[in-house]
């Protein structure tokens, strides 16, 4: 029998950026609408769909070997698993997402100190509750369904919220008083998964993969081609990763430049470069950068 890995995928907000990330990837995920179970194409893997609120206490159960989910998924359900990986994107962008704490604008709440005796509403109930208690408040904390914005003021005094840009909470009236945590996407294994060689090394190929995905989003390749008179002109004006990778044309006294970067900082430098002597400038988009 074909050994297989049980990989959970997280349904909601971060399902479209990680389908994204796994294309870059080089893996093709396809899903009906009404569907738990995608098909992958890669026979080794079978793909399960779940809220990533559960998938940590899966993967720690052992019903799945692995899974994608938020780092505060698993402070929520002190999940006893191994983190392979920290993939930084989220919904929207590369960045960390934070749990914040919010207040109606006119609240006369100005830090969480300010909330003792207080109603709070959130999702992360467990963390919000360590947060409390580290800072010395006590106050009740009620777990919310969702549209947590909108039970302030007349249904708590505060929440505890995701944000990744904070334009939800700016629309809601809603300002931020404190960040309760930060956190970050992760590649979770289950620890008896972990100590199985042939899964391991499927699970960190699969990390390394996406890792390498992640790594080209905002990267662009730039080749360009020069004559020896200008090489240190353009050399001057190109930033790189690394060295630039440069190579002599069969064409007497001339020479191909190469180099990757970032691809705002790219798109301002080729004008100077073509001003500079470059010719045959070529931008092209990246799917993978292994370091």
């Amino acid at each position: 029998m074909k050994k297989r890995i049980k990989l959970g995928l997280p349904k909601g907000s971060l399902q479209e950026s990680t389908f994204n990330i796994l294309k870059k990837a080089g893996f093709k995920v396809t899903v009906s609408s009404r569907s738990y179970f995608p098909r992958i194409d890669d026979e080794e893997i079978d793909p399960v769909l779940l809220r990533a609120q559960e998938i940590p206490r899966y993967v720690e159960n052992g019903v799945l070997d692995c899974g994608i989910t938020g780092a505060d998924w698993v402070l929520e359900n002190n999940a006893k698993v191994t983190v392979v990986s920290e993939l930084k994107y989220a919904k929207q962008s590369l960045q960390p997402v934070c749990w914040v704490l919010a207040v109606p604008v006119n609240s006369s709440v100005k830090s969480v100190k300010d909330l003792q005796g207080k109603r709070l509403a959130t999702e992360l109930v467990k963390v919000t509750q360590q947060y409390l208690k580290k800072n010395g408040v006590k106050a009740d904390v009620e777990f919310s369904w969702g549209a947590t914005e909108v039970k302030v003021p007349d249904l708590v005094d505060a929440i505890v919220e995701l944000t990744e840009t904070g334009s939800s909470l700016k629309a809601n009236n809603l300002r931020i008083v404190e960040t309760v945590c930060e956190s970050t996407t992760q590649l979770i294994v289950n620890r008896e998964a972990w100590k199985d060689s042939w899964k391991k090394d499927k699970i960190e190929n699969i990390a390394l993969l996406m890792k390498g995905a992640i790594n080209a989003e905002d990267k662009v390749g730039l080749k360009l081609n020069c004559n020896e008179k200008d090489l240190k002109k353009v050399l001057a004006i190109l930033p790189s990763m690394k060295n630039p990778t440069i190579s002599q044309l069969s064409r007497a006294g001339w020479f191909a430049v190469e180099i990757i970067g970032e691809e705002k900082v790219l798109r301002n430098l080729i004008p100077p470069l073509k001003r500079a002597g470059a010719e045959a400038i070529i931008e092209y988009n990246l799917t993978k950068v292994v370091p």
